[in-house]
C-alpha cells in the first residue's frame, strides 16, 4: 500500500513539476532601459534601442513578447535622471539597462542587475572592482579609450592646420573621468605644437564663455568630449562655433548632424548590439559579476562639409577620404 501511494505521489509531481518549470521559464522578463542624457524622439538613441532589439531578437527574444522592455527617458539632468532611477526601483524589473555614468551612478544602490552602457570609467566612478572581475551586480561596456583624446586632436590639426590652441570642454559633474581623455590631448598636443587648456563648464553660460574666449585671438579651437552635459546643449555649442568660426572636433555624433564640423565616437549601436548578448545572459542565469566589462569594437569619423564651408574651412581630402560619414 506504502508503495502504491509513493508511485502515485512521484508520479503527480513529476506531472506537475514540467508544468511548473515552463510556467517559470515562460514568464515574461522585464528590462528597464534607462536612456540617460537623452531626451524620447531622439535620433541617436533610437537607433541605440533598435540595435538592442535587434540584438535580442536575433539571441531568440520576442519584445513584446517573452520580454517586455521599459524604456525611460530621463534627458541629462540628474534631478530626472535620479527620479527615473527611482521609478525603476521601484518597479523591480529583472535586469536595467543603464546608459551613461550618472545614470549608473543613480540606479547602482537599487540592488537590481544593471547591465551599464556608455560609460567611460566605471572602476573610477566605483561600479565595479576590474574590468575582468567586475563583483557586485553591475557590469557591461565603456564608451572610453583614453587615447581618443589624441586622436580628437591629431584630427582637428588636420582638419584646420592653423589651430595652435585647443580648449577641452566638459562638465565635471557628467564627466569625471574628463582627465583621462585629458592627459592622452594634451601628449598628443606636444607633439603637433598645440596646447590644451581644460575648461570645465558647469552651465550654460561657461559654456558660451569658453568658446567665445577661444574666438578672441586667431588659432582658436575646441573638443567637445563625450559627456552627456554637453550632447543636452549641443545645438547652443553648435551655434556658438559656426558664430566664432572655429573648428571644433566632438566625441559624439549627434553634434555633426546638427551642423558641427566633425565627430570622432565610440559605435554606439554596436555597442547596445554586443549589450543584448549579456541582457541574454543574465536572463538565463549569469550573473553580472562573471562578465567581463568590455571596451568599445568600433569607432567613426564622422564630417560636416557645409559646416566646414559655414566657417571658412576647406577640408583635406585626405580627411574626408577617411570618413565613415561624409554629410554635404
Amino acid at each position: 500500500m506504502r508503495r502504491r501511494e509513493f508511485i502515485t505521489l512521484l508520479g503527480g509531481a513529476m506531472a506537475s513539476w514540467p508544468l511548473a518549470a515552463r510556467a517559470q521559464s515562460s514568464r515574461k522578463k522585464r528590462v528597464a532601459v534607462v536612456q540617460g542624457g537623452l531626451l524620447p524622439g531622439d535620433a541617436d538613441g533610437q537607433a541605440e534601442v533598435a540595435a538592442l532589439e535587434a540584438g535580442l531578437k536575433d539571441l531568440g527574444w520576442k519584445p513584446g513578447d517573452d520580454i517586455m522592455l521599459d524604456y525611460r527617458w530621463p534627458g541629462a539632468e540628474l534631478v530626472s535622471v535620479r527620479a527615473a532611477a527611482k521609478d525603476v526601483a521601484a518597479s523591480r524589473p529583472d535586469l536595467v539597462v543603464s546608459r551613461s555614468t550618472p545614470t549608473t551612478a543613480a540606479l547602482m544602490r537599487t540592488g537590481l542587475p544593471i547591465v551599464f552602457v556608455l560609460v567611460a570609467d566605471p572602476i573610477g566612478a566605483g561600479f565595479v572592482h576590474t574590468f575582468a572581475h567586475p563583483r557586485g551586480n553591475l557590469t557591461g561596456f565603456s564608451n572610453f579609450e583614453a587615447s581618443v583624446g589624441g586622436k580628437w586632436l591629431e584630427l582637428l590639426k588636420e582638419a584646420a592646420p592653423d589651430v595652435s590652441r585647443a580648449a577641452l570642454l566638459f562638465n565635471p559633474q557628467t564627466a569625471p573621468f574628463a582627465s583621462g581623455y585629458l592627459r592622452a590631448a594634451q601628449a598628443a598636443a606636444s607633439t603637433l605644437g598645440m596646447s590644451v587648456i581644460s575648461t570645465p563648464c558647469n552651465s550654460p553660460a561657461d559654456i558660451d564663455n569658453a568658446v567665445t574666449a577661444q574666438a578672441r585671438e586667431s588659432g582658436g579651437g575646441f573638443v567637445g568630449i563625450t559627456d552627456t552635459f554637453l550632447v543636452e546643449h549641443h545645438d547652443r555649442i553648435v551655434q556658438l562655433a559656426t558664430r566664432y568660426r572655429l573648428p571644433a572636433v566632438f566625441g559624439t555624433r549627434v553634434f555633426v548632424q546638427s551642423g558641427g564640423l566633425m565627430a570622432y565616437a565610440a559605435d554606439y549601436p554596436d555597442i547596445y548590439r554586443r549589450a543584448a548578448g549579456y541582457v541574454d545572459r543574465i536572463l538565463r542565469g549569469t550573473g553580472p559579476a562573471d562578465l567581463p566589462v568590455q571596451e568599445p569594437a568600433k569607432f567613426t569619423l564622422s564630417v560636416n562639409l557645409k559646416a566646414a564651408g559655414a566657417i571658412g574651412l576647406a577640408l583635406p581630402q585626405t580627411l574626408i577620404a577617411q570618413a565613415d560619414e561624409v554629410i554635404e
